[in-house]
């Protein structure tokens, strides 16, 4: 289809940019939040920001180790059992075995999957998969850890723990961004957050003022009282 189009001179390109002219700052050891609506750039900014997607304008400036939490359980094979994919994923993480069979046991009782941990991947739920991948992804310390909407993984007791997990990293001096529309959950771990607007910063700044921001996009407009005219003579 594309050939005859192309043949017929019927091709058109529209450049759509996904983020533009948009610049700020993380400091170390502190954590930072990203929201705005849906398309307004958030996960690509994070792709970036993981060296997922290259800017075509611009440079982005990371210094450390980054594990980028984008998509759980991203790299995993159904038909491998929850075993495999440990070894698999670590791998495709660049750690070598010896280090992958010295924090397996860690990792499959920090997902709370011991039971199930042979069973090919094509028999866990959703959360399971998502367990499995965030034990994978967080069981070394990195310098900047990114997280894109995963504080609504597994049950309330597993959200905890990652909360937990994230907050220890914190202590011990690593960075972390979260995109997520949990305000609450980005009040209570933030410092500072940027709001995204189709694809550029309308604001940086204290994450209570921020979210302030966000929210009152959402009000809807004020109504006009109705205007009482005197009757008709």
């Amino acid at each position: 289809e594309f050939t005859i189009r192309w043949l017929q001179r019927r091709i058109q390109f529209q450049d759509f940019w996904a983020l533009r002219g948009v610049s700020f700052s993380v400091q170390p050891g502190e954590v930072f939040g990203i929201i705005g609506r849906n398309g307004a750039g958030k996960s690509t900014l994070l792709k970036v920001m993981a060296q997922v997607l290259k800017p075509v304008e611009g440079r982005m400036i990371t210094r450390g180790k980054v594990a980028p939490l984008l998509e759980l359980g991203g790299g995993f094979h159904p038909e491998l059992t929850g075993r495999e994919n440990v070894f698999l994923n670590m791998a495709l993480l660049g750690h070598p075995r010896k280090t992958t069979e010295a924090l397996f046991e860690g990792i499959v009782s920090f997902a709370g999957l011991s039971d199930f941990i042979d069973a090919p991947l094509r028999t866990y739920s959703t959360g399971m998969v998502a367990r499995l991948g965030f034990a994978v992804a967080t069981c070394t310390r990195p310098d900047i850890l990114l997280v894109d909407e995963i504080l609504s993984v597994g049950d309330s007791q597993f959200q905890q723990k990652c909360l937990d997990r994230m907050y220890e990293f914190q202590q011990l001096g690593t960075t972390i961004v979260i995109v997520s529309h949990g305000l609450g959950a980005l009040e209570t771990l933030c410092q500072r957050a940027l709001l995204l607007e189709k694809g550029q910063v309308k604001l940086v700044g204290p994450v209570e003022q921020v979210v302030q921001e966000y929210i009152a996009e959402d009000q809807p407009p004020a109504a006009v009282p109705p205007v009482n005219l005197p009757p008709a003579p």
